[in-house]
């Protein structure tokens, strides 16, 4: 697979969501609200847990953390999209579209590994409640934060090694609002199919595998709580699914894309939308709003200020 970088191709166009004026100015609207909400969001529940004495564990310490991926990848291609839909020519250059590339697997690989480590502390904390101020003590945090960030960054090097020396000759429209790996592999001068079969391996293992540790881990700690009926129970019941939703949320569309055959459909497009720009949204709403000490604290915070502001 080594090749000489014969590219000539200096930048590429983005074809974006659409050609219509009206719906490029509605789409604006829509994310540029999803985009602050979701930044904001997830700076407000790391200034929360950064404060909040009581949100000094483990759980949250990953949370945290969740939130700052959340907001890198809320910024890796999103201000680019809001600014081009004003744009009559969307175009990046060959380096933008790399780094393009390098961060959204960098983030995405990050975060996958951080949910598994937020389900090992949740199997800890509901089977082995006894021990888990021995286990999941501040320096397993710190390991599994770096190894996270390990992962993510070695998965999207991996990546990388490969489509930067492809050559790139001609044509040069990605039809996305972002350069998406796949849609920028095809248009590579050479028979791309065994790039494409290594692609989907990478993504697909990590994809798949962190998948099922969290499929695996949830089903054990589910059958351990549905064993019990006290009030604790109930709480770490909901707290499971607030955990779970964010895991399907996020691993639908990520299998879709990096599992599925690399044949496009006009859906493709929106729900790589969906993947860029909600998905760092969901963490602040269904944490916030499904996590008591979550809400709590946010009220207690809003409480001082507003205290302040009258004093």
């Amino acid at each position: 697979m080594a090749h000489t970088n014969e590219s000539v191709v200096s930048e590429f166009v983005l074809l974006g969501l659409s050609n219509s004026w009206q719906l490029q100015l509605f789409f604006f609207a829509i994310f540029s609200i999803v985009y602050v909400t979701s930044v904001l969001g997830n700076v407000l529940i790391i200034v929360i847990i950064s404060v909040d004495s009581r949100l000094n564990s483990p759980m949250y310490f990953l949370l945290s953390n969740l939130s700052f991926i959340d907001i890198c990848q809320s910024n890796f291609a999103t201000p680019k999209m809001l600014v081009d839909f004003f744009a009559e020519h969307k175009t990046i250059s060959f380096e933008g579209c790399m780094t393009q590339i390098f961060l959204l697997h960098s983030f995405v690989g990050s975060e996958m590994m951080l949910l598994v480590a937020m389900a090992y502390d949740r199997f800890i904390a509901i089977c082995k409640p006894l021990h888990y101020s021995t286990i999941m003590n501040q320096r397993l945090c710190i390991i599994f934060v770096s190894i996270s960030w390990a992962v993510g960054i070695l998965h999207s090097v991996s990546h990388l090694a490969f489509t930067v020396d492809l050559p790139f000759c001609g044509p040069n429209e990605v039809d996305s609002f972002f350069c998406d790996l796949p849609l920028v592999i095809e248009l590579a001068c050479m028979d791309t199919y065994e790039m494409e079969i290594m692609t989907l391996t990478n993504s697909g293992l990590i994809s798949l595998s962190c998948f099922l540790a969290l499929v695996i881990s949830y089903t054990i700690i589910l059958i351990s709580v549905w064993r019990r009926s006290s009030s604790g129970s109930s709480k770490a019941l909901s707290t499971l699914t607030a955990h779970i939703t964010v895991v399907i949320l996020f691993f639908g569309p990520c299998i879709y894309f990096y599992i599925w055959p690399f044949s496009r459909l006009a859906v493709d497009k929106f729900l790589s939308v969906f993947y860029t720009v909600c998905t760092p949204l969901l963490n602040p709403i269904i944490y916030s709003l499904r996590n008591e000490d979550v809400k709590s604290a946010m009220w207690k915070l809003r409480n001082h200020h507003v205290n302040s502001w009258k004093n």
